[in-house]
């Protein structure tokens, strides 16, 4: 079997992970083994945190939602189910904002709740 020296392949698949990892402290960015290691753990969390900052966002939505609803004197469930009830096609992410920002518009959605409660 011939003998594979693998000089700029081996070359090329260093330096594109020492790029990865610039910027990391120590050792990890000029040395390729350890560098290796950093930029798998990093590249492992970003994957799981794309998924996760989804969920955290709609977390953050529902207490909002759930902020605004008590304050017009609703709970988040029964808020949610009086707008389905009515149709309403606005979303966690728009309904968060509107109660942030507009207090007034986000007591009318409340009365819209209200009234697909009681039909």
């Amino acid at each position: 079997m011939p003998r594979v020296k693998r000089g700029t392949k081996r070359v090329a698949k260093r330096r594109r992970i020492l790029k990865l990892a610039k910027g990391y402290y120590g050792t990890k960015h000029n040395a390729y083994r350890i560098a290796m290691q950093a930029v798998d753990r990093a590249l492992a969390f970003s994957y799981r945190d794309r998924r996760q900052r989804k969920r955290q966002f709609r977390r953050l939505w529902i207490t909002r939602i759930n902020a605004g609803a008590r304050q017009n004197g609703l709970s988040y469930s029964r808020f949610m189910n009086g707008l389905k009830n009515q149709g309403c096609a606005l979303d966690r992410k728009v309904l968060a904002d509107v109660a942030v920002r507009d207090p007034g518009a986000f007591s009318q959605i409340a009365d819209l709740a209200r009234e697909g409660l009681s039909a």
